[in-house]
């Protein structure tokens, strides 16, 4: 149920996203505060931040948004081709077509050892630090996390790579409530290049 203070709370939380970087459950926490909302306030779900999101985008953002998400594509391919061998997938916004200039890239790789990824990176002489984060369920995975100058932006772009067990591979390609793909292979983005710009 989209209550009023539901879409409130999306609509503000989707500019904080796309005007600063937010990400999505800090962007609808920071705006129930700004809101002067309860603090138990009911947050909207994903999928109705997502189409704030999109609307705010479609309003504000029409003219310089779609070149910002094909650099962003294209810089992903590139991050994903280096780590071919651990099967990576795109994920977040880069990936659901809502990135910006100011969004970070998620790749998840899907890793016998989790070490072999780190293993890649210092073969390839990349710089990363390693933090921990919450994955698909719950559990604690590691983030490999880069920064990469992206040209076409003239910006420093975060680069993630999570790194799940490949056991978690199968259920990371179920569809979501909507019927789409949460995560995207090389193949899928490299598709999504040759679509006409959204």
């Amino acid at each position: 149920m989209k209550t009023d203070a539901s879409w409130e709370i999306a609509n503000t939380a989707a500019r904080m996203v796309v005007e600063e970087g937010l990400e999505w459950g800090p962007a609808k926490k920071r705006a129930v505060k700004q809101l002067g909302l309860p603090g138990r306030t009911a947050l909207p779900d994903n999928d109705v931040l997502e189409a704030a999101v999109r609307e705010y985008l479609e309003l504000f953002c029409g003219d310089t948004q779609p070149a910002e998400l094909r650099a962003l594509r294209e810089m992903a391919v590139v991050w994903m081709e280096r780590m071919q061998a651990f099967r990576p997938y795109l994920a977040g916004a880069v990936w659901n077509g809502t990135a910006t200039r100011l969004s970070d890239i998620y790749i998840q790789l899907f890793c016998d050892d989790s070490k072999s990824a780190e293993i890649a990176l210092i073969d390839h002489g990349v710089r990363y630090e390693v933090s921990s984060i919450n994955g698909f369920h719950g559990e604690t995975v590691d983030a490999l996390s880069i920064s990469s100058l992206c040209k076409p932006l003239n910006e420093s772009i975060g680069v993630h790579y999570l790194v799940y067990d490949l056991d978690d591979l199968r259920g990371a390609l179920k569809p979501d409530a909507q019927g789409r793909t949460p995560r995207g292979s090389l193949e899928a983005v490299r598709r999504l290049l040759t679509q006409p710009t959204e």
